[in-house]
């Protein structure tokens, strides 16, 4: 692979050890010769870093060649969109909790030399393309429907998108359409299957549906789902896109999702199985609760 030159690093310093880590991140990189670049907005924060250029953050992103975030996985997923429409990969280093799409731990940062001399691999990730009102969002991890504060169910409606058949109705908390990278995160917890997240699909669980029989279902990435819902007291149901942007929806509104042709592309520097991880995330937060 091309050898890095300059990295955007993107540290949420809401996390715990996230600032300390990105100044020994800042450090390596410098010493690696590789161009730190950051947002103007923390000049302060860092003002004593001499080796940080900074800038606006659009222009830098499409002048670096890689993206480095230091927090937890939200803080990579929320980076991936903007990153992913211009092609530029992502590197994560987690001071969250679990942290399944990040690459390194706190203690691991030496790897970041492999950056330099080109010693990585790139793993592409589906994203989900939701459309809304004729405008297109775009999702790494998964779009939720949910109901507001109060206690009502919510009636959805699932059909194939173009007049190709209706599929089924739940009557639900919510309902979670998921990539493969997102069927670890909250789809996983509402009792959805594990996916390998180099797969490309599309699954759809709900959430404490109140039926019997209501399943997760596992769709081809070419499938085109069609969305409908609503409460019966009109009670406000949102669409949340990856736990960040949530947007009020009606009755009489469509929401169509599918896999996007724009992929999330992760930079890779061990060799560990997404199984392994998962195992070792879950043994080892297990251990500490």
């Amino acid at each position: 692979m091309d050898r890095i030159k300059s990295v955007f690093l993107i540290p949420n310093l809401t996390k715990k050890r996230a600032y300390e880590t990105s100044l020994e991140v800042i450090r390596k990189l410098s010493e690696l010769g590789i161009q730190v670049l950051m947002d103007c907005s923390l000049n302060r924060q860092y003002e004593l870093e001499s080796d940080i250029f900074f800038g606006e953050s659009d222009k830098i992103l499409s002048s670096c060649d890689m993206v480095l975030t230091v927090g937890g996985d939200g803080t990579i997923i929320h980076a991936a969109r903007k990153a992913a429409l211009l092609g530029k990969p992502i590197l994560g280093i987690n001071t969250g909790r679990l942290g399944f799409v990040a690459e390194l731990e706190t203690n691991e940062l030496d790897m970041l030399s492999r950056l330099a001399h080109g010693d990585y691999s790139i793993e592409k990730r589906m994203m989900l393309k939701v459309i809304l009102r004729d405008k297109e969002f775009y999702a790494m991890n998964d779009a939720v429907i949910s109901r507001g504060s109060l206690s009502r169910l919510i009636d959805i409606d699932v059909s194939l998108a173009e007049d190709k058949g209706y599929i089924c109705h739940y009557r639900a908390d919510g309902l979670i359409v998921s990539t493969p990278t997102g069927s670890s995160a909250y789809s996983l917890a509402a009792g959805g299957p594990v996916v390998e997240p180099t797969m490309k699909c599309i699954v759809m669980t709900p959430v404490c549906s109140h039926s019997l029989f209501a399943r997760p279902v596992v769709f081809s990435h070419h499938s085109q789902l069609a969305l409908s819902a609503a409460c019966d007291d009109n009670t406000k149901v949102y669409l949340t896109l990856d736990g960040v942007k949530t947007m009020t929806i009606s009755r009489s509104d469509i929401i169509y999702v599918t896999s996007s042709q724009i992929e999330t592309k992760l930079i890779k520097l061990k060799d560990k199985t997404f199984y392994k991880v998962l195992n070792d995330k879950f043994t080892e937060k297990g251990r500490q609760v």
